[in-house]
């Protein structure tokens, strides 16, 4: 999986491509750790409009991430979800638990 992070009006946005799967776990963990340390920085923004698959370790992944958000007062926003992805994402009822855009 590739990451790239890009930050804008206290917007932290992590676009992730390829597979979102255990092996995934050291760069998304990289990708977040920096906004989640910035002051400035008030929702990550996870784009998985270039993730062609995930599994449970991914969805345990954004759950951490949440987890570590809300302790540091910062909200997470999940984005361009589609096909299988978002078909996982709604199974697991995300919806109910991160905004959805």
């Amino acid at each position: 999986m590739q990451t790239q992070v890009r930050t804008s009006a206290g917007i932290a946005k992590i676009v992730l491509q390829g597979r979102f799967d255990f092996g995934s776990h050291r760069d998304f963990k990289t990708s977040y750790e920096i906004p989640l340390g910035a002051a400035d920085v008030r929702e990550l923004e996870i784009d998985l409009g270039g993730v062609e698959y995930l599994d449970s370790s991914a969805l345990g992944m954004l759950l951490i991430l949440k987890e570590r958000a809300g302790a540091t007062n910062k909200r997470v926003a999940i984005t361009n979800c589609r096909g299988a992805v978002k078909q996982v994402l709604d199974i697991a009822n995300f919806s109910k638990l991160f905004p959805m855009r």
